[in-house]
C-alpha cells in the first residue's frame, strides 16, 4: 500500500482528494496548518494529520522523515487572487519558499517515487480559444507568477532528483466545502441567505468549471499513470460558462428566478473574458473524462452551506 502525502489536504480540493483516496484504499497523510482548510473536512486519525506550515522549514523535514511517504501531492497554497494581489509577499512566501521547503525535504527523506504539482490556468495570458499546455505562459496576477515559480520550481526538483513529476494547471474549481469566496460560493451563499435579487461583479467573462469530485478523480489517475519525467497537463471540464448561465444554472437547480445587480465594489478593473482548458493531453494519457457538469454540480450543493464547515 503506497502512502500519499497532501500538503493541504483539510482544504477544499484537498478534503475530496483525500475522501477519493480513501475509497482506493491509499495510506493517506495530510499536512495543513488550517489556516483555510478545516480538520472536520477529512476523515482521518490524528496520526496521520499534522498541523504544519509549509514555511516551518524544520518541521517540513521532520514530517516527512516521519512520514516516509511514497507518493506527495502538493495543494497547499494561497489560492484567491485579490487575497494574493493585496499580499504579495505572504502569497510569495507560502507558494514559492513553502514549495521550496517541501521540495528540499521530499529530496532529502529518500523514499519519494513521485510528486505531484498542483498549478493553476492563471499561469496564462489571455487567449480567446481553448488552451493547450503548450501555449505561451504570461501570469497576470500575483497568483499566476507565484504558480509560474513553482512550476519552475518543479523542474528543477526533478532534474535534481529524477523523480517522476506532474504539473497540473487546475481551471476554476466548485463543489462542497469551499474555502474562498469565489463566484459559485458568493451566489451559493446569498441564496441560502434567502435573497433571490443577488449582488455580483463582472457578469461577461466566460470560465470552466470543474467539480472537485472529477478533479480528485483525475489526480488520482495522472498519479497511477505511467509518466516519465516531468509533465503538464491542464484540468478542467472542457466547456465555459459566463456569470449570468452559472446563475441559470442556479434557476434551473432552485425552479426560481434570480435577479441579478451589479455591485461596482465586487467588481475586478481587468478580467479575461474567456478562460477555457483543451483536456485533450489529460484525457488521451489517462482515460479520464469529467463526470458532473455545471448543472449537476451545482445540484449537490443547492442544500448545503456556502461555506460549509
Amino acid at each position: 500500500m503506497k502512502k500519499v502525502l497532501v500538503t493541504g489536504g483539510a482544504g477544499f480540493i484537498g478534503s475530496a482528494l483525500i475522501a477519493h483516496l480513501q475509497e482506493r484504499e491509499y495510506e493517506i497523510f495530510v499536512i495543513d496548518n488550517l489556516s483555510f482548510g478545516n480538520r472536520n473536512f477529512i476523515q482521518l486519525p490524528d496520526s496521520n494529520f499534522y498541523e504544519v506550515d509549509l514555511r516551518d522549514r524544520e518541521a517540513m523535514f521532520s514530517t516527512l522523515a516521519e512520514v516516509q511517504p511514497n507518493w506527495v501531492i502538493h495543494l497547499a497554497a494561497i489560492h484567491f487572487i485579490p487575497y494574493c494581489n493585496k499580499n504579495p509577499y505572504e502569497a510569495f512566501d507560502v507558494n514559492v519558499n513553502g514549495t521550496i521547503n517541501l521540495y528540499d525535504a521530499a529530496e532529502a527523506v529518500g523514499s519519494v517515487e513521485k510528486m505531484f504539482f498542483a498549478s493553476t490556468a492563471a499561469v496564462y495570458p489571455i487567449y480567446d480559444d481553448p488552451i493547450h499546455e503548450n501555449k505561451a505562459l504570461g501570469p497576470l496576477d500575483v497568483y499566476g507568477l507565484s504558480k509560474l515559480t513553482g512550476e519552475r520550481l518543479s523542474n528543477e526538483f526533478f532534474l535534481k532528483t529524477n523523480i517522476p513529476t506532474v504539473v497540473c494547471r487546475f481551471f476554476n474549481a466548485f463543489g462542497p466545502r469551499e474555502t474562498n469566496p469565489h463566484l459559485i460560493p458568493e451566489i451559493q451563499q446569498q441564496l441560502n441567505e434567502g435573497k433571490r435579487t443577488i449582488q455580483l461583479g463582472n457578469l461577461e467573462p466566460k470560465r470552466d468549471f470543474i467539480h472537485t469530485s472529477d478533479m480528485a478523480r483525475a489526480v488520482r489517475l495522472l498519479m497511477e499513470a505511467n509518466i516519465d519525467g516531468i509533465d503538464t497537463f491542464n484540468l478542467g471540464q472542457g466547456m465555459e460558462y459566463s456569470v449570468r448561465e452559472v446563475v441559470e444554472a442556479f434557476e434551473r437547480q432552485l425552479g426560481e428566478k434570480i435577479t441579478i445587480t451589479q455591485n461596482p465594489a465586487r467588481m475586478r478593473k481587468s478580467d479575461r473574458m474567456h478562460l477555457l482548458a483543451d483536456i485533450n493531453k489529460l484525457t488521451s494519457q489517462t482515460g479520464w473524462k469529467p463526470l458532473i457538469g455545471l448543472d449537476e454540480g451545482i445540484a449537490t450543493l443547492i442544500e448545503l452551506p456556502a461555506y460549509e464547515q
